[in-house]
């Protein structure tokens, strides 16, 4: 019989595998409807995953820049984006923020990246050193050109820090279930901005 040690190790190895072909038949299932963005921005955060997961999924979640769970980022709604979200999809959640979610998770959390070092965004010089060259010198102009993804969001994007939120209240463990299925991974669209108010 199996003693309790090698039952463990079976399980630790067998589910990144699950995990891997869940991935796969995602992907193969997927298709992209013409009427599905419904805004250029989507904002993300990882709320699973420490040694449940396959190497791949690991790796996309770095490419986010999504190491560390509940923290959020924001990115550009397009196929490419969509299809690397839905391979990972049990481990994040995702949706449209709206203008105010934008200015309040930047203004309460942001940081900028100064010499690969996180600081705060409470200083304007700190963003006109690193995003003048833009026509960016100050946090309202990080929230309107995040907010509506201008032609500097990959620039913008790249300086902020992930966004480390909360714990939520009375939850500790937000669940890979679906969100359609009344869980918390997955696509919120608009309703992530509530979520977003319980994690700010």
């Amino acid at each position: 019989m199996m003693d309790a040690i090698g039952l463990i190790f079976l399980w630790c190895s067998v589910w990144p595998e699950l995990d891997h072909i869940r991935m796969k038949q995602r992907l193969k299932l997927w298709k992209l409807p013409s009427d599905s963005l419904k805004s250029d921005l989507l904002f993300v955060i990882r709320i699973r995953g420490l040694k449940d997961m396959h190497p791949r999924t690991r790796k996309i979640l770095n490419l986010l820049r999504l190491r560390h769970i509940l923290s959020g980022v924001f990115v550009k709604a397009n196929e490419a984006t969509l299809k690397m979200l839905l391979s990972v999809e049990p481990f994040i959640t995702y949706g449209y923020p709206n203008l105010k979610s934008v200015r309040e998770l930047i203004y309460k959390k942001g940081c900028g990246m100064i010499d690969k070092q996180r600081a705060p965004l409470t200083n304007n010089n700190v963003i006109e050193q690193a995003l003048g060259k833009y026509g960016i010198i100050c946090i309202e102009d990080i929230v309107n050109e995040i907010a509506k993804v201008g032609s500097h969001f990959k620039e913008v994007t790249k300086f902020l820090w992930p966004i480390k939120l909360k714990a939520p209240e009375r939850r500790p463990l937000l669940t890979k279930k679906p969100y359609k299925d009344g869980g918390d991974s997955g696509n919120h669209e608009e309703s992530i901005n509530e979520l977003i108010d319980k994690l700010n």
